[in-house]
């Protein structure tokens, strides 16, 4: 599934292509998308197909095309604080979108089949953190993952602000789906063939809306769906007593960033399909004025003589030879003039946009505020999550 819009050949340009074609309508979900490099959680043989609007699927591992996590983020409508569960959680890229809204204090779970699959999920959670130029942005709900089968889940568990599921959902799985949610809690998944929103509106009432078709492959029914007593798959704590240590951290890193931002701001941007296009043709036209100057000069350089006296009838055909130059000659000088303006009007034109992307230059404060305070060395190593850079 996917292809509905085309490939970018950076994360940035993939998003502005979903942005074109309204799949991204929300800034809060535009943020998150540019946050995360869709390339960072494919295999490094296959990152050269990670910006196509495609689904992509080597052994277990499995992400979903971005037309289809982008109305998915929008129709999880999130906010902070919410709890949202991801069943079939996968390379863990839509759940560190997720958290990327959810902030702090909200809650992040997801269940996988398979336990290599929960493996890369964690290692690519790390390498976001890790490396990510965008972590220091945002306050990080980080994913929590378990293995089993989402259809094992006890009917006593929790149940949830948000909840996505990656496979398709036959009719016989919707009421078990529905119960997964709050009241006033959102669900979304593929359910005969179409991408569906469900919001829980009462106890027993719901509110359903079809958004566009799609093709999932199917939940893995248990295997021991026969057993009239199934075990039970138990879910992380909804609410956990986290270590004084961590609320202390996050209380700190928040009142530092305080007034630098009043809200993320997207990540700086590479030069955009159009600015590209423009190089390119500025190119073609520095070859072209290379060329239209030549020709120019050629003809005002005057061919060498053999004798400094000059007949009536040289001079005539000197004349003729002028006028026919000067005909041959002006109209050239007149493209290369409008040429040079056009050339001047674009090469401004670059200017103001480099200006721009040159303001939106990461200034990390945050991190620069924790480097400069009066503490020691591992103390600020652990208020920046251990990031060296």
């Amino acid at each position: 599934m996917g292809g509905a819009v085309s490939a970018g050949e950076d994360n940035d340009e993939l998003i502005d292509n979903l942005k074109e074609a309204q799949y991204i309508r929300s800034a809060l979900v535009e943020h998150a998308f540019r946050a995360v490099d869709r390339a960072d959680y494919y295999l490094e043989e296959f990152r050269d197909s990670a910006y196509k609007d495609l689904a992509w699927r080597h052994g277990h591992i499995h992400l979903s095309a971005p037309c289809i996590y982008s109305e998915v983020m929008e129709a999880l409508d999130l906010r902070p604080g919410l709890s949202f569960l991801n069943l079939g959680s996968g390379t863990g890229y839509l759940s560190t979108m997720v958290g990327l809204v959810l902030g702090s204090f909200g809650v992040n779970h997801g269940i996988e089949l398979h336990a290599d699959v929960i493996d890369y999920a964690y290692q690519k959670m790390e390498f976001f953190i890790k490396t990510s130029d965008s972590f220091d942005r945002f306050e990080f709900c980080e994913p929590c993952f378990v293995m089993g089968n989402c259809l094992e889940i006890p009917p006593e568990s929790r149940h949830y602000d948000r909840v996505y599921c990656g496979a398709g959902v036959q009719k016989e799985h919707e009421d078990y789906m529905k119960n997964l949610l709050r009241v006033g809690g959102v669900l979304v998944l593929p359910l005969e063939e179409k991408l569906t929103k469900i919001t829980r509106t009462g106890y027993n009432s719901w509110e359903t809306k079809k958004i566009i078709a799609v093709s999932f492959a199917p939940l893995v029914l248990p295997k021991h769906r026969d057993n009239p007593k199934p075990r039970g798959l138990p879910l992380p704590a909804m609410f956990e007593v986290r270590p004084l240590q961590d609320l202390a951290r996050i209380c700190i890193r928040r009142t530092l960033k305080a007034g630098t931002e009043t809200a993320p701001r997207p990540l700086p941007r590479r030069l955009g399909g159009r600015a590209r296009l423009r190089q390119r043709r500025a190119q073609q036209r520095g070859s072209a004025l290379l060329s239209n100057r030549y020709v120019f000069m050629s003809r005002l350089i005057p061919e060498p003589q053999d004798s400094g006296n000059v007949s009536d009838s040289d001079e005539e055909e000197e004349e003729g030879r002028g006028k026919d130059c000067k005909a041959v000659v002006e109209p050239k000088e007149v493209v290369v003039e409008e040429e040079e303006e056009q050339e001047e009007e674009d090469g401004e034109e670059e200017g103001r946009e480099a200006g721009a992307l040159l303001q939106e230059a990461p200034v990390n404060l945050l991190r620069e505020r924790i480097l400069s305070l009066p503490l020691p060395e591992p103390l600020k190593m652990y208020l920046l999550h251990y990031r060296e850079k």
